[in-house]
């Protein structure tokens, strides 16, 4: 298959989702599709975390350069219409000029607003803005060394009892690369297949437009596509602050135009749990109790 052919494939899944029509996905909706959410590894999800509870990520992806680690907290704004959360990722790799360095990369600090909650007819859509910090040393190949921000739009729909299909569309753009302003595009497509309400096999695809400034202080651009087959299973206690535990794994493969193919592994984990004591509803009293 050549990449062109590709795109248009991440491009029909895209008007798949937006078009998609199927019953709603109702608050402990009990189709198996609806069973796991929000816990995509390469495709953001639209469905923002519900009020009073948090989610913990960590992912640790190897490819061709080294390991990269990224924890990632979100958190509910007094409901499940805003959301805020932020990345920190960690890095061992060997940059540009084949040294092997490690250390903390630039910082993500993101907001959610849920503009469109899941219905038979729609689908939810959650967009995403994100500050990025240059924390990461530019010198060692960990960062940018410039602030800028990035736009994602995620759609995400339940088209059957057991398949979820979920599309991205964003940018990337950076103030200040030794004088050049980066922007980078990006397609993103998933379905989600739920065996069980508690195991789910995944296929997500990434369509990226990167630009990089060089070491001659350049501006490159590139073109890659990105196939990653996975699974995720879950965990519920629901008697430990209805805590979910879920874990999976995933093998990208990373095609760019005039490299090698790339290919790698990724280890997902979450911990997703009420902060809040929920309380209980208030019992009446009879009538007769009552003057």
């Amino acid at each position: 298959m050549t990449i062109p052919r590709v795109q248009c494939l991440a491009c029909a899944a895209i008007a798949a989702v937006i078009a998609a029509g199927a019953a709603s996905a109702e608050e402990k909706d009990p189709r198996p599709a609806a069973g796991i959410q929000d816990n995509s590894y390469f495709v953001e999800e639209a469905y923002n975390q519900e009020a009073g509870v948090v989610q913990h990520i960590q992912a640790l992806q190897r490819q061709r350069d080294g390991w990269q680690y990224i924890f990632v907290q979100e958190w509910p704004l007094g409901s499940q219409d805003h959301q805020i959360s932020y990345a920190v990722p960690y890095s061992w790799v060997r940059n540009d000029i084949g040294q092997r360095v490690d250390g903390a990369g630039d910082v993500f600090l993101n907001y959610r607003p849920q503009i469109w909650t899941e219905t038979a007819t729609r689908p939810a859509f959650a967009p995403r803005f994100s500050l990025i910090l240059p924390s990461g040393s530019k010198t060692k190949g960990l960062g940018d060394g410039s602030v800028g921000f990035q736009f994602n739009a995620p759609f995400s729909k339940i088209v059957s009892d057991r398949v979820t299909l979920h599309a991205n569309a964003g940018f990337t753009h950076l103030f200040d690369v030794d004088g050049h302003h980066p922007t980078n595009y990006s397609l993103r497509a998933s379905a989600i297949y739920a065996i069980t309400r508690d195991f789910n096999l995944m296929l997500e695809t990434v369509a990226e437009w990167e630009q990089t400034v060089n070491a001659d202080r350049l501006l490159e651009r590139e073109f890659s596509y990105t196939i990653s087959p996975g699974f995720r299973y879950a965990l519920n206690y629901p008697q430990l602050a209805e805590l979910q535990v879920v874990m999976g794994a995933a093998a990208p493969i990373r095609f760019t135009q005039g490299k090698s193919t790339d290919y790698g592994v990724l280890f997902y984990l979450s911990f997703e749990h009420n902060f809040l004591d929920k309380k209980e509803p208030e019992k009446k009293l009879p009538n007769r109790f009552l003057k």
